[in-house]
């Protein structure tokens, strides 16, 4: 089965490979379909956001589309940066050292985060599926590591003593929230067969 993995983010589809890369899929991505229109992510939580990219490429390219929308949520803002975790800041170091100074007067026991992965997959024949992966730790004070993306350096890991950017990919993979929402998805696969259309 053809599918489209709803992202032209570099590191999101090394993650998505790397973790399906022993599936009968065959993978796409953004990257392949450049002349896919802007889509307008304005829901206001993850999965609203995740379905919207989801129908839009199944859409626009006739094919199954798996799309996420994930971010950071920070327990001393309220759960900023969420949604707007991408939009938070022009570029990824900005947006951790935006992150970090407005965390500069947090005592640690209150620097408490999670990332929040919601993953939707969307089929021609109108089947969706749905699923949420969420991984627990704390903003650092200072970036650490230089492995991942996005927020990964100043997101620490309590069970590994280490931050997500610290860490191997491929060990990153099995413990992340896009990790989780992925074992979920390859087990949807396997026992439902949610790749399988309907009409056979």
């Amino acid at each position: 089965m053809k599918l489209v993995i709803a992202t032209s983010n570099t590191g999101k589809i090394a993650e998505f490979k790397a973790y399906l890369r022993d599936s009968s899929l065959e993978l796409y991505s953004l990257a392949d379909f450049p002349d896919m229109p802007e889509i307008i992510e304005n829901g206001t939580t993850f999965m609203e956001n995740a379905l919207i990219k989801a129908r839009t490429v199944m859409s626009c390219t006739g094919t199954a589309a798996l799309a996420d929308d994930s971010g950071l949520e920070a327990d001393a803002l309220d759960g900023r940066p969420g949604v707007m975790s991408a939009r938070f800041a022009p570029t990824t170091n900005a947006r951790n050292a935006k992150l970090l100074e407005l965390m500069k007067d947090v005592a640690d026991e209150k620097r408490t985060a999670r990332f929040v992965c919601s993953l939707a997959f969307v089929r021609p024949d109108g089947f969706e599926w749905t699923t949420t992966g969420i991984c627990e730790g704390r903003i650092t004070r200072e970036p650490s590591g230089n492995k991942g993306f996005g927020y990964d350096p100043v997101f620490y890991y309590d069970p590994m003593n280490a931050t997500f950017a610290d860490i191997a990919q491929e060990v990153k993979n099995k413990i992340s929230h896009r990790g989780q929402a992925l074992k979920e998805f390859k087990e949807a696969i396997k026992k439902c067969r949610i790749t399988e259309n309907s009409k056979r």
